[in-house]
């Protein structure tokens, strides 16, 4: 079976790009981000023991669609003619795609998470991510509380003003979806986020805490209503702290494309 069927077969889908969560005209970086947000919430060494076998190949199958489109000839290849070459470097069958992943992202300590979270709410660059996710989701309010990082379901009413006076002050378009959101989807929205934070809560108390390598637990602990966030959360800190920092360049933070 090929890359494509076993995206398909896996996730739903052949296309690589949605595979990844980005958009198809996405960046190096973005797609970058795109794998490591998909991966964690893949990764094997998170699956419970009679779960593992199957992340292990669901990872394995992100690593090698990244691995394409990381690739400038080969993502070249795939846009153009819609195909990857199953005998390239980047899908070598011998590939160890655990470590593949581990020398991609650099683990990052808790002052990162704590220095992160303190410049980033109501800093420039959430501002331009709450705008890029309305436009990119259409005005869609779940996909949008979903990809905006550090946020919960009690910012609601903050990013909603934010794009209320970007759509007046003409930035974005006025969508439908939003500007007409029923109260009835709006009541879902936040049912859906009290009962996940119960259940972040249970699983908080499961795991403990199991010190600073332990970054989900921790996570889990000082943010438990913003477990669906989490690991979009991570790949940011790690993009901006990992290896991308040692290029000395300012990222844009995590944003999904459209599916």
């Amino acid at each position: 079976m090929g890359l494509l069927e076993q995206c398909e077969a896996a996730f739903g889908s052949p296309d690589l790009y949605r595979v990844l969560g980005v958009r198809r005209e996405a960046s190096p970086e973005e797609i970058r981000r795109g794998y490591h947000r998909a991966s964690l919430r893949v990764h094997p060494d998170r699956a419970e023991p009679d779960a593992k076998e199957e992340a292990t190949r669901r990872f394995q199958i992100l690593g090698k669609a990244y691995a394409v489109l990381s690739d400038a000839e080969q993502r070249a290849v795939y846009d153009e003619q819609g195909r990857v070459d199953e005998e390239g470097e980047a899908l070598r069958g011998e590939r160890d795609w655990q470590e593949y992943w581990r020398l991609l992202f650099k683990k990052i300590t808790v002052k990162d998470i704590e220095d992160f979270e303190k410049s980033y709410k109501d800093s420039e660059e959430e501002l331009a991510d709450i705008k890029a996710a309305y436009v990119d989701f259409e005005g869609d309010m779940d996909r949008i509380m979903e990809s905006v990082l550090c946020v919960d379901y009690t910012d609601e009413p903050r990013i909603r003003k934010i794009i209320e006076k970007a759509i007046d002050s003409g930035e974005v378009p006025s969508y439908k979806g939003f500007v007409k959101e029923s109260k009835q989807k709006m009541i879902a929205r936040k049912r859906r986020a009290e009962k996940e934070a119960r259940e972040a809560e249970k699983t908080k108390d499961e795991l403990g805490l199991g010190g600073e390598d332990d970054l989900k637990a921790l996570i889990q602990s000082r943010n438990k209503d913003r477990k669906k966030e989490m690991d979009d959360f991570l790949a940011q800190l790690e993009a901006k702290y990992g290896n991308n920092a040692k290029k000395g360049g300012k990222k844009a933070a995590a944003k999904k494309g459209k599916k």
